[in-house]
């Protein structure tokens, strides 16, 4: 099978990688990264929607897979099905679950998907009546797509309300011409991702993102320090109540909205009590957590993205191992606000130890062809194991030797479950 991949992260690569080396397939990248060159055919200088769809005419790939949401909120997955070409994800239509959080959030009203308070506002004075009436509702985020970074959790009314106004007066550009206000909740945060074709799906697993910058869930928003699956907390009997609760009405919702989704639903979930609310809906896989779920999964993925983006969807489970994986994400100097670019990345000349991979991220060659940081979150080192201990200790044993000048990263990745281990 030829499948082109779009995107050119940390979670492309990991994409890409699984593709070719674990399910042997002829894999394709658009832009792709240097990093990719190895195992996959790159295609720098693409970027755009019409530059993919007149690539896949060229190449007439079995599949095409968009990492990064952009591209599906844009069409990608309409162009390119006019064109015949098999896409997984959904289309632009479908796709609002993911590019409009106050579609998302109307939509699970309507559908009874358990959810928090909200509130759609696109001025000061309607944010300003809705906090008053809703003092809890400390969450504020840009409508539009912003890089995984339109969101302010706040601790005061005054504070939330800052928030909205920094959003509303463009700092986030259109994305935040619409604001969404809602309810703060409480609990540990879970990322749970399926494979889905219209009514159909398979469990692709769950996985803990690390979102904020410091240790100890200090500092600002990233697109993501870190993660590590599968979640402990997300017991048998947990997942059953997400899959009634949470998936299966939201494929069923969109199917009697004339809207079927196909593609990866990653679902944002808070366990308030135990119970799982959504946070966010998400048409793509998460990143970092794409790279430790596939570190999970054994042969066969490529089949049954084939036959999802086809309708032709089974119920066989996708092969897991019994093991884990932890992911920590190094980043630039100056990440998330001014990432600086251009450090020397000699670490990535030597082949990681087993049980580690190293998924580059924001890399690019210079003149003289040494590859260098280019990006924010430059490169995500991924540890596997037959527990978590054993995964973490892997990953951070290999930290020191890719780490590059004025890198960052999180020492505490899977903190929370460890501690209690």
């Amino acid at each position: 099978m030829k499948i082109l991949v779009v995107g050119s992260g940390a979670r492309e690569h990991a994409l890409a990688f699984h593709l070719a080396a674990v399910d042997r397939e002829e894999v394709l990248v658009a832009p792709g990264n240097p990093c990719m060159e190895g195992f996959a055919r790159v295609s720098p200088g693409v970027s755009l929607v019409a530059d993919v769809v007149a690539l896949a005419r060229s190449e007439r790939p079995d599949l095409v897979l968009s990492g990064p949401e952009g591209p599906l909120v844009e069409g990608l997955a309409d162009a390119l099905g006019a064109a015949g070409i098999p896409c997984l994800g959904p289309g632009r239509e479908a796709a609002r679950l993911e590019g409009s959080k106050g579609f998302a959030r109307a939509f699970m009203a309507r559908h009874g998907v358990p959810s928090p308070a909200f509130e759609v506002v696109t001025d000061l004075h309607a944010a300003r009546r809705f906090l008053d009436a809703h003092p809890t509702a400390l969450v504020v985020k840009c409508d539009g797509l912003a890089a995984g970074k339109g969101v302010a959790v706040c601790d005061s009314p005054e504070e939330a309300l800052a928030a909205a106004e920094a959003m509303l007066r463009g700092r986030f550009g259109d994305a935040g011409q619409r604001v969404v206000l809602e309810e703060r909740l409480r609990g540990p945060e879970v990322s749970f991702h399926v494979l889905a074709s219209g009514a159909r799906f398979k469990v692709l697993g769950s996985a803990q993102d690390h979102k904020r910058l410091l240790d100890g869930d200090q500092g600002p928003n990233t697109g993501g320090m870190g993660a590590y699956a599968p979640v402990p907390l997300v017991t048998p009997a947990l997942e059953r109540e997400i899959l009634d609760s949470v998936v299966r009405p939201t494929l069923q919702g969109m199917i009697d909205e004339g809207t079927p989704f196909q593609g990866i639903l990653f679902v944002g979930l808070m366990l308030v009590d135990g119970r799982p609310k959504v946070l966010e809906y998400n048409v793509r896989f998460g990143d970092p957590e794409c790279a430790v779920l596939l570190a999970r999964l054994g042969p066969g993925l490529s089949r049954a993205l084939l036959d999802a983006a086809r309708g032709a969807l089974d119920d066989a489970p996708l092969s897991h191992s019994s093991g884990a994986a932890l992911g920590v994400v190094l980043a630039a100097e100056g990440y998330p606000d001014k990432p600086l670019q251009g450090a020397a990345l000699p670490g990535l000349s030597t082949p990681p130890p087993e049980g580690v991979r190293v998924h580059p991220a924001g890399v690019r060659r210079d003149p003289s062809g040494r590859l260098v940081a280019a990006g924010g979150r430059v490169l995500l080192v991924v540890g596997t194991g037959p527990d978590l201990t054993v995964a973490r200790q892997r990953a951070y044993q290999h930290l020191p030797a890719v780490a590059f000048p004025g890198c960052r990263y999180r020492t505490d990745i899977g903190w929370q479950v460890l501690a209690g281990m």
